[in-house]
């Protein structure tokens, strides 16, 4: 036997003996060790083929040829089993299906908490006579900062970590822009809340780039500082707790004065300092008291912005961040949690 007779005999074998050991295969996984054994690029194909230039050129040709019609053949046999034993596995499955059996609950949603606070600061200022505006979250400098008394150069500016668009547009960094809108279309009586998302270029452990706020405000004839007290009064008392206890504080904003900042007494210690165990509360960190948001009287120069009469209305305005307000309500600790999409910690508002 010359030699292109030999490796043409050796060739032709490897369709027995595949089918022998394709036989003998029981699951796919023996099927893919098979492939790989003759048709893989160091299998037993591939050794045969590569004793081909050992041949005279005449005898190539013919060689290339036979190997080329084996190949094609083991790939034809593999195919045709693996075909039956997928069909084999189908019907085995089939016979372990119980029509009988109950079927799979579907998991159910819940409503963010943070939705659930936007919800309900929006039931109780609704319920107090107010009304809810919305506008663009990509605000001109003009709203964001300009109406509200906060011209270019204003050091208030640098509170506000501004995320720029370009030079005139920002993303809002309050929703304090809405007041200004609503004030030009509208005259007085009027009474707002605008919720929505606000951005700012902050992110640490207790900020977050992008976070959620609702600004308040209501502009009429005699309007006082003990209306603005008597409305967050009111609001404290029915999103936290009938005895929880509101302070103000002198502060400064550039768009209302005078302007306060708003406490209430600690909901986590009830406003003793300390924990029932006589450690120090982490959150009022032992003051008893929590800051909650800012407010103030409508400073004149922004309703001059808006054409309103300085000398005949006069009108309150506050913000709050919803997220602290539920990290209070419901005792979360750490404001990631609101971002990281944890279903166990989604399902306990369910």
């Amino acid at each position: 036997m010359n030699a292109v007779q030999e490796i043409n005999s050796s060739l032709k074998s490897l369709i027995q003996e595949f089918k022998h050991v394709l036989d003998q295969a029981s699951s796919l996984q023996d099927l893919e060790e098979a492939r790989v054994a003759f048709l893989g690029r160091k299998g037993r194909l591939a050794r045969i083929m590569s004793r081909l230039p050992e041949l005279d050129p005449a005898d190539r040709p013919e060689a290339g040829r036979t190997a080329n019609e084996v190949k094609t053949e083991l790939g034809r046999i593999l195919e045709s089993r693996k075909a039956e034993l997928e069909k084999q596995a189908a019907s085995e499955g089939d016979k372990t299906f119980d029509p009988t059996l109950p079927g799979r609950t579907p998991d159910m949603g819940s409503v963010h908490p943070v939705t659930r606070v936007i919800q309900d600061i929006s039931d109780i200022f609704t319920g107090l006579g107010f009304e809810i505006v919305t506008g663009p979250e990509v605000e001109t400098d003009f709203y964001n900062f300009e109406a509200l008394n906060l011209p270019p150069g204003h050091p208030a500016r640098d509170m506000q970590d501004t995320l720029y668009i370009s030079e005139s547009l920002v993303l809002r960094t309050h929703t304090s822009p809405l007041q200004i809108r609503t004030m030009e279309k509208r005259r007085p009586p009027l009474a707002a809340i605008a919720p929505g998302k606000v951005y700012r270029r902050d992110s640490d452990l207790t900020h977050t780039p992008m976070f959620h706020q609702i600004e308040g405000f209501l502009v009429d004839t005699h309007v006082s500082m003990a209306d603005l007290r008597g409305t967050l009064t009111a609001f404290a008392q029915q999103i936290f707790d009938s005895e929880v206890k509101v302070r103000f504080r002198p502060s400064f904003f550039p768009f209302t004065e005078p302007s306060a900042e708003v406490d209430i007494s600690c909901v986590m210690c009830q406003g003793r300092g300390r924990n029932e165990d006589g450690t120090t509360c982490r959150v009022c960190k032992e003051t008893g008291w929590v800051e909650v948001l800012g407010c103030g009287m409508i400073d004149p120069e922004v309703f001059l912005q808006v054409g309103y009469d300085p000398e005949m209305y006069t009108g309150f305005a506050f913000g709050l961040g919803v997220e602290r307000v539920a990290m209070l309500k419901y005792g979360i600790n750490d404001l990631r949690m609101f971002f990281e999409n944890d279903i166990k910690f989604l399902n306990q508002f369910a």
